[in-house]
């Protein structure tokens, strides 16, 4: 078993290396055990994939803080590679709410998580600019002293608000703030990755599979970001598999699905422990 510092260790190292890697985002325990045995180094979960599989919409208000940590640690204890958390806006508006959250991530063995500044409210998504920095400050003195990776979001690009310097300016006072890696998802081009890339000297993560443009890794890389996440698309593409099979059987009264779909023997192989 693979301690918490050690995964810590190993997630820290994927930053410093050269070039981008991917960290796939798994939605339960055995999709997070199929994509560590398909060889990625590093995992995240991710809210859309847990509100889809629970019934829920994907929404700021759908999950509540127990049941990401809870399927947090679920996809923690089914592999030993480092799991980051998607830990919405901390689950509050104010710092100790971050405090607290960011704790109890590092104690489910978690090797890092984000937090955001998007409010939840359609009225007033985003924190105010200084509100938003001392909560990034706040859960990055929190964890200081943990085996932990802190991601600080700015989340305006999702929310209509496309500035790209109030975005950088946000990046910039994050990373002063103490986050580790820097997150804007969310960005229309790879003119705008870059610009944010070279603005800031921490890693800068970038969402793909998602509504917009689809870039290649290499030109991710090229632009200057060093890790690649995939939300909830992963989760809406099995979603969009299982689909395609029941509208074929409802409409067609047909299972030709049947011939793309994972055989037993591979899919119970790739949902097991790795050994």
């Amino acid at each position: 078993m693979t301690s918490q510092t050690e995964k810590y260790a190993a997630f820290k190292a994927l930053h410093e290396a050269e070039g981008a890697f991917v960290m796939p985002n798994p939605w339960d325990a055995g999709s997070a055990k199929m994509l560590a045995n398909l060889g990625f180094g590093a995992l995240a979960t991710t809210s859309a994939g847990l509100a889809f599989s629970l019934g829920k919409r994907d929404s700021a208000a759908a999950l509540t803080r127990a049941e990401v940590l809870e399927n947090a640690r679920a996809i923690v204890e089914a592999t030993d590679l480092p799991v980051s958390a998607d830990l919405e806006n901390g689950f509050g508006d104010l710092p100790e709410d971050c405090v607290k959250t960011v704790r109890l991530a590092a104690a489910t063995g978690l090797a890092g998580g984000s937090i955001e500044d998007a409010t939840g409210r359609s009225d007033d998504p985003i924190y105010a600019f200084e509100p938003a920095v001392e909560r990034v400050r706040a859960a990055a003195e929190a964890v200081r002293d943990l085996p932990f990776l802190l991601t600080a979001r700015a989340e305006n690009f999702l929310w209509g608000r496309p500035d790209l310097d109030d975005t950088i300016k946000r990046l910039q006072a994050f990373e002063r703030a103490g986050a580790d890696v820097l997150y804007a998802p969310g960005l229309p081009d790879l003119d705008a990755i870059k610009t944010v890339c070279d603005a800031v000297s921490k890693p800068v993560n970038v969402v793909m599979g998602l509504s917009g443009p689809v870039f290649s890794v290499d030109a991710l890389s090229r632009a200057g970001v060093r890790r690649v996440s995939v939300g909830g698309s992963f989760a809406r593409a099995a979603l969009g598999a299982l689909r395609q099979a029941a509208e074929e059987v409802l409409n067609e009264g047909t299972f030709t699905y049947s011939r793309s779909a994972l055989p037993d023997a591979e899919a119970a192989r790739l949902t097991a422990d790795r050994r």
